[in-house]
């Protein structure tokens, strides 16, 4: 047996951080080098790069205000109130880690937005020479999103704790990434869906115009929004869960055994083991000319869940780590994947679901949206039951060990879980590489071949964003059922500092612990209401914008030969109404948390934050499957099923789009993020909740 320390293996990480940052750096060094030639490609890609980035530029403006003025609130409250005599210089580092937090994450999604604009150029050229080159293109463009985003949250979090040594500190640090997080996902979402939900009504339902017929004037907004909500988007949101995984494991850690604990070492040995892994699982992608793009992406997830697990066994013989607590992070890691086989069967377009909505789909639109929310309610079991099982298990192996060990098991399933997240992320941002390669290839007249190639792609594409959306709030579930024990922990700390009684458990009988539940399960269907009113509202405007132009421009709607529609207009109209929209969802649900803590106290949030997660994830799984499997129904008909094209199914699947649109590209994924929020915000807030609360 060898013995690691704390500084080692924090120096470990870091060299592993440096390695997938060099990975990333290589693969995009070798998507740049990729050939490309068509120069209506190239000037229509100039149109989405300048309009993501554009988007993202005023995006960032807006969230740099709103990171200050929370910085300056946690000068003055965390992580205790200057006016009780505290060490300012704890409450600086404090603002600084959480400063730290926004700009790695703001940093995310500005690698995947330079990166997807670069190779859905080149995969869209790459697919006039077969499957193979199209799909090795989109995937490692998709990978140098995965490394970097991982590479980077595990250096952050090294970092944070060899320089301030403080475990509170990555609360900060996590607050950060998963505040810029919320509102990038929410507001990229919003972006998104309204020029999708525009593009496809008028385009598609109305005109009878193909997916991305350069006629229509929202197809280029629609094409900025996959990079702005599917890939900066996502890239913060899977960031800061990957974040908020370690720092709920690190705080109870070092509440267990200190800041140099076993307990410690094994949470960086993991969380490196697990980078590597997916270095591991990235760079083993592969496709042959006649192979299948989801079977390539399954497959390399395999590699790396396999090569996780393999690793983490022989460091826990190793460096004789409790074998309780690998078991543990075992089985998150098991009903991760299995979670995603369950998420498969209900979006693939080969699986009964999808083709008995496209079936019920030649009926009309009502059918449609009946059985794709029917089928979406029954997808939500498998997955809460296996999040049930983990936390279940987790919580019963390690509970032996000793007092808090139970819930730091459940953490180490978390993290166990997002281990393999620089796989999970390489291929989330696969999924809008390709679909903006599709739109491409058939606005630079490619012909049907190429375009089939890249509908192949494209439909493997969803699927595996479905997946990893499912993967995705899974994780999010245990992690912040961990930042559950994280909050007990911070607020026993502070009630045994003030001579007060901590807190071991929450009864639902005590009134003040049901007052904080019933709120809880009310706020992700509030904040789920106000960002898809928000994409209503925008995708309202840009259809009367789309209206206009095919009214008002001569030849647009023939497609007379010189006649360009304003594709300015329409990113203009989605990126206003995004701004406007993203920062009153997640300010909603801070100040929510805030009053319930002031009210109530310690225990009402735990009530607030039980309810939160339990309303969260059903109300997220349900809308990101639902959503996939609409989608891909769609898919299913135009590809020639049911009718086809033109046909009264392909005109019900385009509603059942237009309608999970915002489910599984908006809403779903950013209640994730809305609970790991309200999370931090309560662990941060304990020590004020508990001595200054009315009840």
């Amino acid at each position: 047996m060898f013995l690691v320390t704390t500084q080692l293996i924090q120096v470990v990480s870091l060299i592993i951080s440096a390695l997938a940052l060099g990975v990333a750096a290589w693969f995009y060094t070798w998507v740049k080098a990729q050939p490309q030639s068509n120069k209506t490609i190239a000037q229509i890609g100039e149109y989405i790069r300048q309009g993501a980035n554009t988007f993202l530029r005023r995006e960032y403006l807006l969230l740099a205000r709103f990171t200050a003025i929370a910085a300056v609130l946690i000068v003055i409250f965390l992580p205790k109130p200057i006016w009780t005599g505290s060490n300012i210089a704890d409450n600086i580092w404090m603002a600084l880690a959480y400063i730290f937090g926004t700009v790695l994450s703001a940093l995310a999604g500005k690698i995947g937005i330079q990166v997807a604009t670069i190779a859905n150029m080149k995969a869209a050229e790459a697919a006039q020479k077969g499957v193979q080159p199209a799909f090795m293109t989109g995937f490692r463009g998709g990978a140098v999103m995965g490394m970097a985003v991982v590479g980077s949250s595990l250096l952050g979090v090294a970092l944070i704790f060899m320089i301030i040594g403080d475990a509170t500190a990555l609360l900060g640090f996590s607050f950060g990434a998963s505040s810029l997080a919320l509102f990038a996902k929410a507001g990229g979402g919003i972006f998104t869906k309204a020029a999708d939900i525009a593009a496809d009504l008028v385009g598609k339902v109305e005109l009878g115009m193909e997916e991305d017929d350069p006629r229509n004037p929202a197809v280029i907004a629609d094409n900025v929004g996959d990079n702005v909500g599917d890939v900066a988007g996502m890239g913060a949101d899977l960031f800061d869960s990957n974040v908020a995984s370690m720092a709920a494991a690190l705080v109870m850690a070092t509440s267990l055994g200190g800041l140099y604990s076993k307990n410690v070492v094994m949470v960086f040995a993991y969380a490196a083991i697990g980078l590597l892994a997916s270095i591991i699982g990235v760079a083993s992608a592969r496709i042959n000319e006649k192979g299948d793009p989801g079977k390539a992406l399954s497959s390399s997830t395999y590699v790396t869940t396999i090569v996780y697990a393999l690793l983490t066994a022989l460091s826990t013989w190793l460096f004789n780590f409790e074998w309780r607590i690998w078991g543990a992070t075992a089985v998150g890691l098991l009903v991760g994947t299995v979670i995603g086989i369950t998420t498969d069967y209900f979006t693939n377009d080969t699986k009964p679901p999808v083709r008995a909505v496209a079936t019920a789909s030649k009926s009309g639109p009502a059918f449609t949206i009946i059985s794709g929310f029917s089928y979406g309610l029954l997808s939500t079991l498998p997955a809460l039951i296996g999040i049930a099982i983990t936390a279940l298990v987790s919580y019963n192996l390690c509970a032996p060990l000793g007092e808090g060990y139970g819930m730091f098991g459940i953490s180490m399933s978390a993290l166990g879980m997002l281990s393999i997240v620089g796989m999970i992320i390489s291929n989330d941002a696969y999924g809008p590489i390709v679909d903006n390669a599709r739109g491409l290839a058939e606005m630079g007249g490619f012909g049907e071949k190429v375009i089939a190639i890249a509908d192949e792609l494209d439909s493997a594409g969803n699927t595996v964003k479905a997946i990893t959306k499912g993967f995705s709030i899974a994780a999010a579930g245990l992690t912040v059922i961990s930042l559950l024990g994280a909050f007990m922990s911070e607020v026993n700390m502070v009630a045994a500092e003030s001579g007060l009684a901590g807190i071991s458990n929450f009864d639902i009988m005590n009134p003040t612990v049901f007052f904080g539940l019933i709120i809880g399960l009310a706020i992700p269907a509030v904040f789920s209401a106000m960002l898809m009113l928000g994409v209503d509202k925008n995708a309202q405007r840009m259809v009367a914008e789309i209206h206009r132009q095919f009214d008002t421009i001569p030849g647009l709607k023939e497609g007379k030969e010189g006649v360009i529609p304003d594709y300015d207009k329409c990113i203009d109209i989605a990126t206003t109404g995004a701004l406007r929209e993203l920062v009153p969802a997640g300010i909603v649900a801070i100040f929510a948390t805030i009053a319930v803590g002031l009210i109530g106290g310690p225990k009402a949030i735990g009530g607030y934050l039980t309810g939160n997660i339990a309303s969260g994830l059903l109300l997220a799984l349900l809308m990101s499957n639902a959503g996939g499997l609409w989608d891909n129904s769609k898919k299913y008909v135009e590809a020639g099923n049911c009718g086809g094209k033109g046909s009264t199914a392909h005109k019900a699947s385009v509603v059942g789009d237009t309608v999970g649109d915002p489910f599984k590209d908006t809403a779903g994924p950013s209640i994730n993020t809305q609970i790991t929020v309200v999370s931090l915000v309560a662990s941060l807030l304990s020590g004020i909740f508990l001595l200054y609360s009315i009840f």
